[in-house]
């Protein structure tokens, strides 16, 4: 039962309540929807978004527009997949942020428009945050961290080491200066003349290379702190020079280039960790974002796991890409704690904890 005030939803919860959370993801070019019972994801829906490959990269209006064609089906199939009737929803979540504010417009007006209509209360999202609260998820292959952890968010518009004491308290240990990690593996992607997305062929051709073939600088950065950008440089005048000489250099040597390439931000990445690990003490590590799905990462966060009795936890691949089943288990924390959003809450492009 809820008590309306102000537009915002008072739960009285009941200890054994089983809560039905419509989860909306639509930060940047995923289309996504699922349906949780309670800590339990009945169905998790992602429309991804083709055109943008002709582009070599995500054009903004084009993915506001694309939202907009698919997220009335991805709805219905989600609540189709999950059996579930839309008034038996106890809450709908979204993502508020970050994220690309078109993007971000089509998945919030929906979620508020149909919060409105049903008559329950609306909980506004973090996307970063959810892809920390991802471990929470159960599943017999998942086991969530336990307080405190260290997380590290990998993905195409972030880069982040933070501290988790709680669900919701959570400060922010280093991040990146400039580009992102998984910017890093795309541009230089297109320097090497993949198609888009080019971080996962970076990944693919790496398997069959040497990573000690090709040595690119490991950037000094201050404290906990991120930067891709100069290597990015390096790696563009790298090919340059190396083409010039030999114009079939990157056909020739391409799985080690990638080798070398996704060596180099691996290590970048875990120099980090391990300095992160050794100034709080915190042996639990979680990963999660887009990212963490790079085989390279894994392996080396696992071999840090053997050398130095880390506490591990990397999400299925299902929950490392945008899905709306990170966004549902956020929303399933906070209804828990009666934490919802008013009518008049707007999307923000830029969004910090």
């Amino acid at each position: 039962m809820f008590y309306l005030c102000h537009s915002i939803f008072i739960p009285k919860t009941l200890e054994n309540e089983t809560i039905y959370i419509l989860s909306i993801e639509s930060s940047c070019d995923d289309t996504s929807a699922a349906v949780l019972q309670n800590n339990i994801v009945l169905s998790n829906v992602v429309a991804s978004q083709k055109i943008h490959e002709e582009y070599g990269g995500v054009v903004p209006e084009l993915a506001s527009r694309a939202h907009q064609q698919n997220i009335v089906p991805v709805v219905n199939q989600a609540l189709a997949k999950a059996n579930i009737d839309k008034k038996q929803l106890s809450a709908i979540a979204f993502t508020r942020g970050p994220g690309l504010m078109g993007s971000l417009l089509v998945g919030t007006s929906f979620a508020k428009s149909l919060a409105l209509g049903l008559g329950i209360p609306l909980i506004e999202v973090n996307h970063m945050q959810a892809h920390i609260l991802a471990h929470f998820i159960k599943e017999e292959k998942m086991k969530p961290p336990r307080f405190p952890f260290l997380a590290l968010t990998i993905s195409g518009g972030h880069t982040q080491i933070i501290k988790v004491s709680d669900y919701f308290e959570m400060q922010v240990l280093g991040q990146t200066l400039d580009d992102a990690v998984g910017e890093a593996f795309d541009k230089s992607a297109k320097i090497l003349g993949l198609p888009y997305p080019g971080g996962p062929l970076i990944d693919t051709h790496a398997q069959n290379g040497n990573p000690f073939a090709f040595d690119f600088p490991i950037p000094n950065v201050k404290e906990l702190n991120f930067s891709f950008s100069g290597l990015k440089t390096n790696i563009l005048y790298f090919i340059q020079r190396n083409v010039k000489d030999n114009p079939n250099f990157i056909h020739e040597n391409l799985a080690d280039i990638c080798a070398s390439i996704q060596y180099t931000i691996v290590t970048i990445l875990m120099k980090k960790l391990q300095k992160a690990v050794n100034q709080t003490g915190i042996k639990t590590i979680a990963i999660g974002g887009g990212v963490s799905a790079n085989s390279g990462i894994r392996k080396a966060v696992l071999q840090a796991k053997e050398k130095h009795a880390w506490k591990v936890h990397i999400p299925p691949f299902d929950y490392c890409t945008d899905n709306a089943a990170m966004i549902g288990i956020v929303g399933y924390l906070k209804y828990k704690k009666g934490l919802f959003a008013q009518q008049n809450i707007t999307a923000k492009a830029r969004y910090t904890f």
